[in-house]
């Protein structure tokens, strides 16, 4: 039987608070002892604490009813103050019989879902309206400090107001290089350390590849590509250093499949993929996670206002693109996707070990995805004798 009581209350910056230190634990304050009282101590060990001068840290080994010296998990939980374990509801037997393990420990502590759980500074693009609000929004409902961009001195108080002291808004044009570069280095210094950067600000663009007008291409990659690639490359100096962190960008399922009157936008997301993963592979060493967020279609205004619609101007895509756009403005407001899952989503996988390299959302998505890419790999197999034809005979294989 398995109690992880505070799951999701827990905080691990042990690189901030320092190593735990034997010897400490006989100085229990009121605030652990508050904390005790709220556990069944049967299930639980307190194996040390450290009361630095930002905080206080407790760590906990949860542990299956009988078997008080095999740990089976471990938790962070902190800081000991009464507003975190005002909710908790269990029986506090045992109080007084608790063992306590005094031990060396420093790093990310884990819970029993395999999820590490600590609080977070976060910054994210575009966070007035759509998924990246919602990322914000589920961010800030675990506890995360996060630190929003958007475009309007109305959005920035808007969005300040969600939770004061934790939301910080800045304005920011993604497309202005110094400016992106200007916000990152002041949040890391005003705010702290950026655990979790997500570039989310982009756009979509309709329109046949015929009919869309080549300023109207650039404009799409200057936002959805060169804005996301800015916004990580101004983080990425600050977490190599600290070799850590977890750098993200929403491409879209239409990163990984194309569909027709969308040739700007989905080659706008499958570029920032292939940026994506090869930067995965270059900074792993570093301890440095990378997400391709792959969404499918979500109830946001992405296909409403949001979206930019290139001119109709040749008749000859009438039969196939007129029906496309009517049903994609006829289903704007009802799409499958739940923003406010997404955002829990995204938060979960910032707290796991191991962060997937590209997470695709939604059941469509998964749907379409996956015909996408079985297609592609059909035309491999079928062409596959002819591509071996053109190599050197003595050629060196990569």
């Amino acid at each position: 039987m398995y109690r992880p009581y505070l799951r999701g209350f827990g905080d691990t910056r042990f690189q901030d608070a320092g190593r735990l230190r034997s010897g400490q634990i006989g100085a229990l304050g009121q605030d652990l002892s508050d904390f005790v009282e709220a556990l069944d101590l049967r299930d639980v060990v307190i194996a040390g604490h450290d009361w630095g001068a930002r905080a206080g840290y407790v760590v906990g080994a949860l542990l299956p009813v009988g078997e008080p010296t095999q740990p089976r998990g471990r938790m962070a939980l902190s800081p000991p103050s009464r507003e975190h374990y005002q909710n908790l509801r269990c029986d506090g037997k045992n109080r007084h019989g608790v063992d306590f393990l005094v031990e060396e420990r420093s790093g990310s502590s884990q819970d029993l879902s395999g999820g590490t759980m600590h609080k977070q500074n976060w910054l994210i693009t575009g966070v007035s309206t759509g998924l990246g609000r919602a990322f914000a929004e589920a961010a800030l409902a675990a506890g995360h400090t996060v630190v929003g961009t958007v475009r309007s001195e109305e959005d920035l108080r808007a969005f300040e107001e969600l939770r004061p002291g934790n939301a910080h808004g800045r304005l920011l044009d993604v497309t202005d290089d110094d400016a992106v570069h200007g916000v990152v280095a002041e949040v890391e210094q005003n705010v702290g350390p950026l655990d979790v950067v997500v570039a989310n600000a982009g756009y979509g663009l309709e329109g046949t590849f015929e009919e869309t007008p080549l300023a109207e291409v650039r404009r799409q990659f200057e936002v959805n590509v060169f804005g996301a690639v800015a916004t990580l490359q101004a983080a990425l100096p600050h977490m190599r250093r600290r070799r850590r962190g977890h750098l993200m960008a929403v491409t879209s399922m239409g990163g990984l499949m194309a569909v027709p009157g969308m040739s700007a936008y989905c080659g706008s997301k499958f570029a920032l993929e292939g940026i994506l993963e090869a930067l995965g592979k270059e900074v792993a060493q570093f301890g440095i996670h990378v997400t391709a967020i792959e969404p499918g279609s979500f109830r946001t205004d992405w296909a409403g206002r949001s979206m930019t619609r290139a001119a109709r101007t040749v008749d000859d895509y009438d039969e196939l693109f007129t029906p496309i756009r009517e049903a994609r403005q006829k289903a704007s407001g009802n799409q499958l996707g739940n923003p406010a899952k997404a955002g829990d989503a995204l938060v979960h996988i910032t707290s796991v070990e191991r962060p997937p390299a590209h997470l695709v959302l939604g059941s469509d998505a998964l749907r379409l995805v996956t015909a996408a890419r079985a297609a592609v790999d059909e035309d491999i197999r079928a062409w596959e004798a002819l591509s071996r034809t053109t190599d050197f005979a003595d050629g060196a294989q990569l």
